[in-house]
């Protein structure tokens, strides 16, 4: 009787505790990130929004620089699981990344030096890869971030990708800044071209 009423106790206190905020990966509708990124901060709902500056020239000839998101099609908000309905109701969120119809959480540290990392490094998007050298980052920002090797132009860059929404950016690096986790590099020459 003892050991029951210990246990409804500890399932009690399990319950009862506040959950930990998470940060997910919510999918939007086309071009709704910055509108959702709005809406999260509106209700007071902690969101992160990477972007980048492009620059692109009018048929007029007119050079702008517009600031677009780092990955088209996404923003990250941290909520508890209780409270993912409140980001589900908002406009222009179709759903949260997961598995089936559970979301997955992304780690807190990928969140973190994204943060960090995009006003200090030239960073800019990249299709998504799973093939190449896979290199990790020794020092800065993204210190201990693993991606995969590719050249551009006179530069390296390595592509850091999250899997979970299957998006990659692309990074400026020193070689030096660099070490190789494997050799398998697979041949890349059609990706180089693109990029040289």
């Amino acid at each position: 009787m003892i050991a029951s009423n210990l246990i409804d106790s500890e399932m009690d206190l399990e319950l009862s505790a506040p959950e930990r905020p998470q940060w997910f990966a919510v999918y939007t509708n086309s071009c709704q990130e910055k509108r959702v990124a709005e809406h999260c901060q509106v209700r007071n709902i902690e969101a992160f929004l990477p972007v980048y500056q492009a620059t692109r020239r009018w048929k007029n000839g007119c050079t702008v620089s517009l600031e677009r998101p780092l990955f088209p099609g996404y923003v990250f908000t941290k909520v508890s699981q209780s409270h993912r309905v409140r980001v589900l109701e908002l406009p222009g969120v179709v759903t949260i990344v997961g598995a089936g119809r559970q979301p997955t959480p992304l780690p807190d540290a990928d969140i973190q030096a994204l943060r960090d990392g995009i006003d200090l490094m030239n960073v800019e998007p990249h299709p998504y890869l799973k093939v190449g050298e896979k290199v990790k980052i020794r020092t800065g920002p993204f210190e201990g971030m693993g991606g995969i090797l590719v050249r551009k132009k006179n530069g390296l860059r390595v592509v850091l990708t999250v899997d979970l929404i299957m998006k990659s950016i692309s990074v400026e690096v020193d070689e030096h800044n660099l070490d190789v986790i494997s050799h398998e590099a697979v041949n890349c020459s059609s990706h180089a071209q693109r990029y040289s």
